[in-house]
């Protein structure tokens, strides 16, 4: 088996929508919302990693919490902010 990095775009949108559980009309929301951004083939198509679909989780996983989109969207920015904090921290 091939190992590979999880930010390599791998899935269309029906594939990354069945494999998180979600429709690909909330995966297009999400995008438009800025809560993710799948990379695009050269004719435009959207593809998922790994990394995408963990993040498309957490998305549901929140909603399932009881918070909207526009606090889902400040929460995953927190998080990322802190993950590259800590990415830096770990550097120095």
């Amino acid at each position: 088996m091939t190992d590979r990095a999880g930010d390599t775009p791998l899935y269309s949108i029906a594939v990354a929508a069945q494999l998180s559980g979600l429709t690909p009309a909330a995966l297009r929301l999400y995008e438009e919302k800025g809560l993710l951004t799948p990379a695009r083939s050269e004719g435009g198509t959207r593809r998922y990693s790994e990394d995408d679909l963990a993040r498309l989780r957490e998305v549901a996983r929140l909603q399932d919490d009881g918070i909207n989109l526009a606090g889902i969207g400040h929460v995953m920015r927190l998080q990322d902010e802190n993950a590259e904090l800590r990415r830096r921290l770990a550097e120095s």
